[in-house]
């Protein structure tokens, strides 16, 4: 089939996209090449796509409504993953437009386009941020999700919000994954692990936020694109069991899903870097600060719900998944 993925250029976009481009499916793939971070980065993914026949790309900008529209009447992909979007939380609180046009904006473009169009099926990235302040753990899709401490996650859960509004309104098939902490090969450089290990094989220390009192649901990449699949294959469908009278946030009597996609092993911040000196075969100088405005101390997933829907739970070792980015970050940077 044909699927258009926004963010192609984007580090779960290009995983994702090969991942369809390898079981057979037709990929266009859509990415403004946002200088956010390097670009050279983004374009070798990028080539790593336009080596398949079956992918092509388009230069645009989730945000321009125009563009957006004649995408969609040009391509008219029978499912959508949209992935394109600023990242992290502490751009955005010095950038909040920019995530009001990408995550707001550009939103309400892939949502008019799958409605126009008759898309089959709509998945979009989440994230666990949505979570905000709460402290009961692990994080769960009927938990409370109304307390955003970051203008990020605030326009995450306007996604979902929006999204609810066109399943109902138009009975558009749409799902929303909550990903947590993803890392792995070709990830981004304002990512932990990728400034710690160039930082490390600098010889320089690294930050340790919160004093090293942080604890995060780590996620590798192979398993994000494993979920994000296996969704985009299951159409969300209205929940028999919904009442009104008692509303479940996780579920509706339109066509709407969200779920969690995370490790299901919580690991300490200090763990993370203690597999990261045992990859690197290098002790961190470690710089101990406090905690940031708009990070949370602790993210943990619960993915029941995933695995009742489509038979999956990640579950790579954070151990493996940082050998595997040590192995790629010295290859492509060698």
């Amino acid at each position: 089939m044909k699927v258009l993925v926004t963010g192609a250029a984007g580090f779960i976009g290009m995983h994702t996209c090969l991942r369809l481009l390898a079981r057979g499916d037709e990929v266009v793939g859509m990415d403004n090449l946002s200088p956010y971070y390097d670009v050279s980065l983004k374009q070798a993914r990028l080539d790593r796509l336009q080596s398949h026949g079956s992918f092509r790309f388009h230069p645009h900008d989730v945000a321009c409504r125009k563009t957006m529209a004649g995408l969609f009447a040009d391509e008219k992909p029978a499912r959508v993953v949209h992935l394109a979007a600023p990242a992290g939380v502490r751009h955005s609180i010095e950038h909040p437009h920019d995530y009001v046009d990408a995550n707001l904006q550009g939103v309400l473009n892939i949502l008019e386009g799958c409605r126009h169009h008759h898309v089959e099926h709509l998945v979009y990235a989440s994230s666990s941020s949505v979570y905000g302040g709460n402290t009961r753990a692990p994080f769960a899709e009927g938990h409370g999700v109304d307390h955003p401490i970051s203008l990020y996650a605030a326009t995450k859960r306007a996604n979902e919000l929006m999204a609810h509004s066109y399943s109902h309104l138009f009975r558009l098939p749409a799902t929303g994954l909550r990903f947590f902490t993803v890392y792995g090969p070709w990830g981004r450089p304002d990512m932990a692990l990728f400034r710690f290990t160039r930082a490390m094989l600098e010889g320089r220390p690294i930050d340790v936020f919160n004093h090293g009192q942080m604890v995060r649901d780590f996620t590798y990449i192979d398993d994000i694109v494993e979920g994000v699949v296996r969704v985009l294959d299951k159409p969300a469908t209205p929940d028999a069991g919904y009442d009104a009278a008692a509303p479940d946030p996780a579920t509706s009597n339109a066509p709407w899903r969200v779920f969690n996609i995370g490790n299901n092993q919580p690991t300490p911040l200090m763990d993370y870097i203690g597999a990261l000196e045992e990859a690197l075969a290098v002790s961190a100088r470690k710089n101990f600060l406090p905690l940031q405005p708009g990070d949370v101390p602790m993210t943990a997933a619960c993915t029941d719900a995933l695995d009742a829907w489509v038979g999956f739970r990640p579950g790579t070792p954070v151990r493996t998944g940082v050998a595997r980015f040590v192995a790629w970050y010295r290859q492509y940077y060698s």
